[in-house]
């Protein structure tokens, strides 16, 4: 399956946001590929990825609150204006 990212795009954002801790979450069919996602998002921040289940933009890990996470990106959901 192809698929596009938006690596400039997504880094502008997060540096805009001034993140220093970024959660990726990822669904199943793209939970291979987070080695080629991380390269391309790699930047002045640290970088995690979820690794558990993920329904949607709405399905937010609960740890997220009290773990110093500053932003999160969903990949391969629909634009969540």
């Amino acid at each position: 399956m192809e698929y596009e990212i938006d690596y400039k795009g997504l880094k502008q954002k997060i540096k805009k946001s001034k993140a220093k801790n970024v959660l990726v979450q990822l669904p199943d069919g793209l939970k291979q590929d987070y080695e080629v996602i991380c390269e391309g998002l790699k930047g002045d921040y640290n970088l995690f990825f979820w690794a558990g289940s993920c329904f949607g933009a709405c399905d937010i890990p609960l740890f997220t609150e009290t773990s110093g996470i500053d932003l999160i990106i969903h990949l391969g959901h629909e634009r969540w204006h």
